[in-house]
């Protein structure tokens, strides 16, 4: 299944894409795609459903976020192998974890509001792991089991903030409209294999980060497994999996985003996203 949300923000209504290509409204099913509601159980009870008895709804409007929220909002940094070598690194003998805030989470084609006092904005291309079922000490072999669906992140970043900054990384992460999420919540079952996707990112057309997630260091098995020997993870949580080489960071010199770019980036059979670069309101 494909799911996404599809309204104006904090007025979203849960939908399905049907195979004929129609959205389909299942708020009947589901008050709405977070927590509890994207539990494999819940994911059955809406796969079970007659997508042609679901009421049609309009795909003229914007696509929010494919999850409404999410407990945590996890990430791994250095997890592809080339972008450890662009960043001058070593590649890390166990996964990097860092957070970003939950009210980063936005739309797929929202725009990307520079920071106020941004210098030094940046993009990363990420394929997102949502979890189905609570994971607590799960072993590789059963990690992949524990997954809802995967998605398309945008794990965007402000270096300065980040690296230049006392403290953790999630200052320089958490930004509003800082994690565009979608369009697609795809299930799954429609993702045989998570280390077989290409993904990439544009900036103007220009072609800034194109790999396969089979460049990544630590496998979504890997990084499942992991993260529940150190705490649980719960139906919801969204995990950003790192991304490849071609950040604005590694570039000479760096090709950080101003206002007025615009920014497309992708996973294959997870969608697009598509976002302008702006200003912060009133600076």
């Amino acid at each position: 299944m494909r799911l996404l949300r599809i309204g104006e923000p904090g007025a979203e209504t849960p939908a399905l894409l049907h195979e004929d290509g129609s959205f389909r409204d299942i708020s009947g099913l589901v008050d709405d795609l977070a927590g509890e509601t994207v539990s494999l159980t819940s994911l059955d009870r809406i796969r079970a459903a007659d997508p042609d008895r679901l009421p049609e709804i309009s795909p003229e409007g914007r696509i929010g976020p494919c999850i409404a929220t999410t407990p945590t909002f996890h990430c791994i940094g250095l997890n592809y192998r080339k972008h450890a070598e662009e960043a001058g690194m070593a590649p890390p003998g166990e996964p990097i974890l860092f957070t970003k805030a939950a009210s980063a989470l936005c739309g797929p084609n929202d725009p990307i509001i520079r920071p106020k006092d941004s210098e030094k904005l940046d993009y990363e291309v990420e394929l997102g792991v949502v979890i189905g079922e609570v994971c607590e000490h799960v072993s590789e072999a059963e990690a992949l089991s524990r997954v809802a669906g995967y998605c398309v992140v945008n794990d965007v970043s402000e270096r300065a903030y980040q690296i230049e900054r006392l403290g953790q990384w999630v200052k320089g992460k958490s930004a509003p409209n800082f994690g565009p999420v979608g369009p697609w919540l795809v299930t799954a079952d429609e993702v045989p294999d998570p280390q077989a996707l290409k993904c990439w990112l544009d900036v103007n057309d220009d072609t800034r980060q194109l790999s396969m997630t089979s460049d990544m260091i630590f496998s979504v098995a890997e990084i499942i497994s992991y993260m529940s020997r150190f705490m649980r993870l719960v139906p919801g949580d969204l995990i950003a999996t790192g991304t490849p080489e071609g950040v604005a960071m590694g570039m000479t010199p760096p090709g950080w985003l101003v206002p007025g770019d615009v920014v497309s980036l992708g996973i294959d059979g997870l969608g697009e996203q598509r976002q302008d670069v702006v200003a912060y309101p009133g600076a």
